[in-house]
């Protein structure tokens, strides 16, 4: 494993590299980034979201990435700000990261406490890391890196580029495509959560001989699970990311580009469409859908299908300009109680009976 070390920058060389309008000194050096409340001489911040505005008055940071329209006032005494401007500061933040940090590297090469089956093919230029198990019949494409504890079982076929962070589990038959990453304690392919009913109250363990399905760049990350199926498959579409401890339940499908944020559920069998946000503690009944685009705010409960580009919120789950009448109907619900029980008394007053 090796770690590379990252020389200071110009400005002027930064613009190059994100395709940003340099107004202000090209000759400033930058060492890194940072957040702007945080930025100290020689770091790079960023202007995304308009409300933190004011503090760029008396940021420390030597250069700040901003959309064109934003004017850059400083505080007196202060030396000018240096301006970045492109359209997607955030974005541009990102890749500025990729300028000044670069993880570590792991050399190709199998441990000596890792057991990798004869039967499994692994494409070169793996790194095996300590105390890794790959299984009978397992295909890992080039360039995998394992980094520890990682567990493969058989017949599960994985793409190029795969990253594993140590305690994964990747399960049997489960298929992963490229550039995939697993971040520490994520599961793929666990049984899913189904049992029917006995005559004498118990539950009956169902197989779960459906894989689960990864499809190219999609995260995984720490200690979330992805259930394989009873039948069928559960499917994650290309490119979504799911965050830390999030459950997708045995066959449950998510398009494309789709985000499922810290502590969201999906029941069995739910279908999330494409570039669709369920945020934090989302969670879903079973055997609904959710369509393309939508959003989901956080702590929601769905219990419905939702429509395709649309927002909702609130338990149960209705759409966002109803949940917010009705949360501010709520916040009067005390000083309406209080009225209505002034007019029943004044009712009374008028007709004792």
């Amino acid at each position: 494993m090796t770690a590379d070390s990252v020389k200071p920058r110009t400005l002027a060389e930064i613009a190059q590299a994100l395709g940003a309008r340099l107004d202000g000194n090209g000759e400033v050096l930058i060492t890194g980034v940072a957040g702007i409340d945080h930025a100290v001489p020689g770091q790079l911040t960023f202007l995304a979201n308009r409300k933190y505005t004011p503090l760029l008055r008396t940021t420390r940071a030597s250069a700040v990435l901003a959309e064109e329209k934003v004017t850059i006032e400083r505080q007196a005494g202060l030396a000018p700000l240096p301006v970045l401007r492109i359209a997607n500061p955030y974005l541009a933040f990102a890749r500025a990261i990729e300028l000044f940090y670069h993880p570590p590297r792991y050399v190709p090469g199998v441990h000596p406490t890792a057991v990798v089956s004869p039967g499994a093919s692994i494409a070169a230029g793996a790194h095996i890391g300590p105390y890794c198990f790959v299984d009978e019949g397992v295909v890992i494409g080039k360039n995998a890196v394992l980094h520890s504890f990682v567990t493969i079982y058989r017949g599960a076929r994985i793409g190029d580029d795969f990253f594993a962070h140590s305690h994964t589990v990747v399960r049997e038959h489960c298929r992963l495509g490229d550039r995939v990453i697993l971040q520490n304690g994520a599961v793929i392919g666990a049984d899913g959560f189904g049992y029917a009913r006995q005559s004498g109250g118990t539950w009956h363990k169902m197989l779960q001989s459906g894989p689960a399905v990864l499809e190219d760049d999609v995260e995984v990350q720490a200690n979330s699970c992805v259930d394989r199926a009873t039948v069928g498959e559960t499917r994650i579409g290309r490119g979504s990311k799911l965050d830390d401890l999030v459950v997708v339940g045995h066959a449950s499908r998510l398009g494309s580009n789709t985000l499922l944020c810290g502590q969201a559920g999906l029941a069995g069998s739910t279908v999330v469409g494409n570039d669709c946000i369920l945020a934090g503690n989302v969670g879903t009944a079973g055997h609904l859908r959710i369509g393309d685009g939508a959003v989901v705010t956080a702590k929601s409960g769905v219990h419905a299908d939702i429509p395709e580009k649309t927002v909702y919120s609130g338990y149960p789950a209705m759409e966002n300009k109803q949940w917010l009448k009705t949360m501010a109907a709520l916040n009067r619900l005390p000083e309406l109680h209080k009225r209505v029980r002034e007019l029943e008394e004044h009712i009374r007053r008028l007709d004792p009976r």
